[in-house]
């Protein structure tokens, strides 16, 4: 069983930056799809964005595309998610997980939630206005 830990959540103002971290521990995760979801008082869990093995294939939300920025670093076990230009829509908790059966991204599953198969505790992020 992996265990994945999230940090790097905080406080900050509309149009600043933070950088996420996930690191996994139990077995390593190199090989699989890794993604992050977020969600918001009351609202769905959201995709946010995915990342394949060899980090060669990245694919992300509609809302985060072109501001978030996911990457991995597979010798320490931990996937990234660096997000420039926030705005208060982006306040959520922010989950990383694993999916340990896909290597590769696939364009019509790797979004869905339910398609991963361990989770984090989730770090909050505020986006001040």
């Amino acid at each position: 069983q992996v265990q994945l830990v999230e940090s790097g959540g905080g406080l900050v103002q509309a149009g600043g930056s933070l950088r996420l971290s996930c690191v996994a521990s139990g077995r390593t995760v190199r090989n699989y799809v890794m993604g992050w979801f977020r969600q918001a008082p009351g609202k769905a869990r959201e995709f946010v964005a995915t990342i394949n093995w060899r980090a060669d294939s990245t694919y992300y939300g509609r809302s985060v595309k072109g501001r978030f920025t996911i990457s991995r670093d597979n010798a320490k076990n931990t996937v990234y998610l660096q997000m420039n230009s926030l705005k208060p829509d982006d306040t959520a908790v922010y989950y990383c997980a694993v999916d340990s059966t896909r290597s590769l991204l696939s364009p019509s599953e790797s979004s869905r939630s339910d398609e991963y198969d361990s989770w984090g505790q989730g770090t909050q992020v505020t986006v001040s206005s």
